[in-house]
């Protein structure tokens, strides 16, 4: 398959043939062609590109076009994996170096690389840069270095791993050997940190949009997290695969066995679980169908499951880095999607007892609370939430997105000034070190035993503010503390306390407008289509749901068969374009999006049998 790039037309030309007849696909999306025919005139980039958006293509279509084998940086073994599945599933001559390989298996893939018999290459950074790696690479005729997930190489960024410190050697020691740097999540100072640290000061910067339109972004307070998730996923995903995410082992064990005993399969997944245990959750995750995983951040990166309909989270992430990087793991095959977190106060108060008790320099903790701030922005936002997501990545004039709780269900505001006195100066009066729940009792005039016994109820503020019932107020703390008027004092024992603009507040200097939580936005109904959905959803007729699920069913037979998931045979959108199109032969089946040659010379006849069987 590979070739010499040859001249600029023709490697367009052959770049284009590659993408229809090995990948399935009619035309290129969004900057590919332009990042494709970069890295194959030998030129080095940075591709920021969100999950989902094809980047993959851009440097496997180059390795195919380049003389060599293109060597793909990977930081995890269930990537390499299921990339490698999908290439050979294509055609493509696809292998993968790590530690699950026996020494004869690995001799096998060495020798290949070293006589050509391969196109791509997986392999994990700290294996890359040790010298007999090194040493095999120098002996070997190399395409392409791709460095995908390359936010891990920074330390702003919400995944840093040591490691990717090291892959400048490539730079050092294959000077001529073009560099592809990938990344779906990547803030000013992320992509700066990944140009020097990969030594890419000549490579052009490609940054697609950030957007996933086919995902619907929803934050409701919290209440009863557990309830307010069942009613969701009862309401929106009876039986879809998703990801659930907790901050902690403990709760991730307690959500995944309350949703077994709710009927659903649910699966933990954390770094306190033995290796064997938490591999087999993931394949089986990967590998059937309507599995939800419950998971600490220990569990994603790099999942390319395409038909992940929501990610939820029932804790609030620890950026908004991580959220987009979590949440983009839902839709990937341009479906509709759900992002949906519960979020409250103690949310905040937990991540930032997390940030104060973590070892980090001065500067590094700056950093970590410029970022909590942004995402408390998120959360208490009354403006579409896709425009703050985005604004944090340098996209400031996206328009209003439509498919967000804000959006469809536009928040009320209120002139909270007086409201926010009150609370500030319950704060100040009780000494500026109590929680929310002990400051709520002094307003609403509730005489606890500990307000009697602090001498709380002969305050001024005691009972003030008995016009808002305790669950208004808590949303009124909350969003005090995500505009900095007040903070949660770590260096005590996380009370409130006044922020660098509560003063100003209290002299009634700052304009306040608050949120009104009285009514969360409304569900949409099962099948909704956002209007900016860059893809269909699952509108199917009564007739053709059940060609859907023949479908599906042979797929997962099939897939079963070769022990590789279901959507390294075909995507669910491949499958709904075969029931939209009902294709009768070979040729009409070879047109549809996601059939490349290879499948359709395997695979073909199988489902046109499935068609034709089903619609007969």
């Amino acid at each position: 398959m590979q070739g010499s790039a040859g001249s600029l037309t023709a490697s367009r030309d052959r770049a284009l043939e590659i993408l229809q007849t090995v990948f399935g696909y009619g035309g290129f999306r969004r900057e590919q062609a332009a990042i494709i025919e970069r890295v194959v005139a030998g030129g080095d980039a940075l591709v920021l590109m969100p999950t989902g958006g094809g980047k993959s293509l851009c440097y496997q279509i180059p390795a195919l076009l380049r003389d060599g084998v293109g060597i793909v940086v990977s930081p995890l073994i269930a990537l390499m994996k299921d990339q490698v599945d999908a290439l050979r599933q294509a055609g493509v001559r696809a292998a993968y170096l790590n530690s699950t390989l026996t020494p004869s298996e690995a001799a096998e893939v060495e020798r290949g690389m070293r006589q050509g018999a391969l196109d791509l290459v997986y392999v994990a950074p700290e294996r890359l840069v040790t010298p007999r790696c090194l040493d095999l690479l120098s002996r070997c005729k190399v395409a392409l270095f791709a460095i995908d997930e390359a936010h891990c190489v920074s330390q702003w960024g919400h995944d840093f791993r040591p490691e990717y410190l090291q892959l400048r050697i490539l730079h050092d020691q294959f000077p001529k050997v073009p560099r592809i740097a990938l990344t779906a999540t990547a803030d000013g100072p992320t992509r700066r940190d990944i140009i020097e640290r990969l030594v890419l000061g000549d490579a052009e910067i490609f940054a697609a949009s950030f957007d996933r339109p086919n995902i619907r972004y929803r934050v409701v307070a919290k209440a009863e997290a557990k309830s307010q998730l069942s009613t969701f996923l009862e309401a929106e995903h009876s039986s879809d695969a998703g990801i659930v995410y907790c901050l902690s082992r403990r709760r991730v064990e307690e959500v995944a066995t309350w949703l077994c005993a709710k009927g659903r399969v649910a699966l933990p997944y954390h770094a306190g679980l033995d290796p064997a245990v938490r591999e087999r959750n993931q394949d089986r995750f990967l590998k059937e169908e309507g599995i939800i995983i419950v998971a600490t951040v220990a569990f994603g990166m790099g999942i390319d499951k395409p038909n992940v309909r929501f990610v939820v989270h029932l804790d609030a992430p620890k950026s908004l880095e991580a959220y987009y990087q979590e949440t983009g793991r839902a839709g990937r095959d341009g479906l509709p999607a759900n992002a949906w977190m519960t979020y409250g106060m103690a949310d905040v108060t937990t991540l930032l007892k997390l940030l104060d008790g973590a070892k980090l320099e001065e500067r590094q903790r700056s950093i970590e609370r410029h970022k909590l701030n942004a995402l408390l922005g998120y959360c208490e936002t009354v403006i579409c939430r896709r425009q703050v997501l985005l604004g944090y990545f340098g996209e400031r004039e996206h328009p209003p997105c439509g498919n967000c709780d804000n959006c469809l269900t536009p928040a009320r505001t209120w002139d909270g000034l007086v409201t926010a006195q009150k609370a500030l100066s319950a704060a100040a009066r009780t000494g500026q070190r109590f929680g929310v729940a002990h400051l709520v009792d002094v307003l609403r005039g509730q005489l606890t035993q500990r307000v009697r016994q602090l001498g709380h109820h002969r305050l001024k503020t005691f009972g003030v503010g008995s016009e808002l019932e305790k669950k208004e107020w808590q949303s009124v703390f909350r969003q005090l503390v995500a505009q900095g008027h007040l903070e949660v004092d770590m260096e005590g024992h996380g009370g409130l306390r006044l922020g660098e603009t509560g003063p100003a507040v209290l002299r009634g200097e700052v304009p306040i407008a608050l949120r009104s939580d009285t009514n969360e936005p409304k569900s949409p109904r099962r099948g909704d289509v956002p209007r900016d959905a860059a893809a269909p959803g699952r509108s199917l007729s009564s007739v053709d749901e059940p060609l859907f699920q023949a479908l599906r069913a042979r797929r997962l037979q099939l897939a079963r068969e070769q022990g590789v998931p279901p959507y390294v045979i075909f995507h669910d959108a491949t499958l709904l374009e075969m029931v939209r199109r009902k294709p009768t032969d070979l040729a009409a089946m070879g047109e549809i999006a996601g059939v490349g040659r290879n499948k359709l010379n395997r695979y073909g006849a199988t489902f046109l049998a499935a068609i034709a069987g089903t619609t007969a």
